[in-house]
């Protein structure tokens, strides 16, 4: 028989194995009974009515449950209960190894999982890599191995459950520094063994950001070489790719290649055409994955649900300027002939990345996300043409001043909402928030897909212009990105599941956070399960920590 997907077959196998082999027991008392719930499984079904019954952390019955012993019971009220949403581009954990706290923004739209890591991950480490992370130093450790990092994690207690890659960029990094040049066999081989290392504690995979340095530098055979590691442990590769714009065809093609020669599955972060001249190429990306699929190529994709992205000011620039170091180019920009050479190239050449051309040429369609301590922080949230005024110059010279001054994130504005109709729609793209943790009281800024991205597709896409359905949205949040990270206990109602369950009405989920008021947290989802624990109970955070570091399986 032909399962619709594979993760559907898992909850069903699953549900066929315990019938089998001895299900939970069903004469004690459950730890939580959900009653008179709409019930959304994660596969795609249209929902039912139903009742949940959860025991030690799983679900342990599905069905006419009322009148059933519990330790609490929770009245759903026809509200929607689901599985817990998986983000498939989580940001960073450092935050929630400083603050368990900052897992409020991931919560308060429905996610319960986090897949961590892209170019640049929490593992490997050295000393001069470490030395850059200002949680390490505040607290006062030190780590190397996803082992010794993942105890931490627990250690300092966990809200979310957190699964991570291991980032190419960041091995290249700890192996061969910031500059580019091929690796020698040595180094490679040194790359392969952290690679292995990272797999062994529980990573699912290699990721990479092929925009960014020293990601950038990495060739096809040298990414594909430290990918074969992950078949050995039934991981992939995922890549934020070399191209998202004019060239983004060749890009999802090298992926694919990647994955061929690797012999591992492929997933693309936040898949997108970035630039007006470009949109119509994303009916052809989504055709080009189809047509892989056809052919047998296990290829997925995600996004988020905004038009404008959001990046490092720096990336304005070629990345071939930084290939000796960021700092020893970047010292180069005080030099006004060096800023008109570099400001011409970016006018003129449309051979990389060029983000200026994907807004239009316009420096009003570039807002400044966040700036360092040492600008002004009333620049966030303005256009760069807005704050060259502020400041009583012109836009070319705040941008080289602004990317001199280091750490500035931008929003530029370079996709349309057509695109991501279409990503919706299709059957293998999940999605993501492509943002870390955060606590609403400890950030001034952030792109408001920190906060919003899950309960926007819901609010936006769902309910208010009907894209797609409820459960089909559903789906795209909880089985397919389960099944793609192996997560075969997660992401659907069915006995035995892992208890992470959200209760909400779809009518009143609500993201709140803005390019204007970036920093908010969405609203309606009433209850979020983690792991059988309730972490957000009728509308109020618990002091609960029950996620856990969750690896391949």
């Amino acid at each position: 028989m032909y399962w619709k997907n594979a993760a559907s077959a898992a909850c069903l196998l699953l549900i066929a194995f315990l019938s089998g082999c001895g299900q939970p027991a069903t004469d004690g008392p459950f730890d939580l009974l959900i009653v008179n719930a709409r019930l959304v499984d994660g596969m795609g079904n249209p929902w039912h009515r139903a009742d949940i019954g959860t025991r030690d952390g799983r679900i342990a019955e599905v069905g006419r449950l009322q009148g059933r012993s519990a330790a609490r019971t929770i009245d759903a009220e026809e509200r929607i209960v689901s599985p817990g949403f998986i983000d498939m581009m989580g940001g960073r954990t450092y935050p929630l190894l400083e603050d368990p706290d900052a897992a409020e923004s991931k919560l308060r739209q429905g996610i319960t999982t986090i897949l961590v890591g892209e170019g640049t991950s929490e593992v490997p480490q050295n000393e001069d890599t470490i030395a850059g992370i200002p949680q390490a130093a505040a607290l006062g450790v030190t780590w190397q191995t996803y082992a010794e990092y993942d105890a931490l994690l627990e250690q300092k207690g966990l809200r979310v459950n957190v699964i991570h890659t291991v980032g190419a960029g960041q091995i290249r990094r700890v192996v061969m520094g910031e500059e580019d040049g091929r690796p020698t066999a040595e180094q490679m081989n040194a790359m392969k063994a952290i690679v292995r290392q990272a797999m062994e504690d529980g990573a699912v995979g290699l990721s990479t950001a092929l925009i960014y340095p020293p990601g950038t530098y990495a060739t096809t055979d040298e990414i594909a070489e430290l990918a074969k590691v992950t078949a050995d442990f039934g991981g992939g590769y995922f890549t934020h790719m070399r191209n998202e714009s004019n060239q983004v065809l060749d890009a999802i093609r090298e992926a694919i290649e990647i994955g061929d020669k690797a012999g591992v599955p492929v997933h693309i972060f936040h898949l997108k055409a970035a630039g007006e001249e470009n949109w119509p190429l994303m009916a052809e990306a989504i055709e080009l994955i189809e047509n892989a699929r056809t052919q047998g190529k296990d290829v997925t994709a995600d996004i988020y649900p905004y038009v404008r992205n959001g990046i490092g000011l720096r990336s304005f620039l070629h990345p071939r300027h930084y290939a000796e170091g960021a700092d020893k180019f970047i010292a180069t920009l005080s030099d006004p002939e060096v800023r008109r050479r570099l400001r011409r190239e970016v006018e003129t050449t449309s051979d990389w990345e060029n983000w200026y051309r994907h807004v239009g040429m316009n420096w009003d369609n570039v807002l400044v996300a966040r700036v360092p301590d040492s600008l002004d922080k009333s620049y966030e949230g303005k256009p760069l043409s807005e704050i060259a005024e502020m400041r009583g110059s012109d836009s070319w010279t705040t941008f080289f001043d602004l990317v001199e001054a280091r750490g500035v994130s931008v929003n530029p504005k370079s996709m349309n909402e057509e695109q991501k109709h279409l990503a919706l729609r299709a059957e293998f793209i999940s999605i993501d928030t492509d943002a870390w943790p955060m606590n609403v009281d400890k950030v001034s800024s952030a792109h408001p897909r920190a906060f919003g991205a899950f309960a926007r597709v819901l609010a936006k896409y769902v309910r208010d212009e009907k894209v797609i359905s409820l459960e089909k949205a559903i789906r795209k949040m909880t089985s397919l990105p389960a099944n793609r990270l192996r997560l075969y206990d997660r992401g659907c109602i069915a006995p035995g599941m892992r208890a992470d369950l959200l209760i909400f009405d779809p009518a009143k989920v609500q993201d709140k956070a803005s390019f204007e008021n970036p920093v908010a947290y969405s609203t309606g989802f009433d209850y979020v399960m983690v792991n059988g624990e309730l972490v957000i109970d009728d509308g109020v955070s618990t002091p609960s920590r029950p996620g856990r570091v969750v690896g391949r399986k």
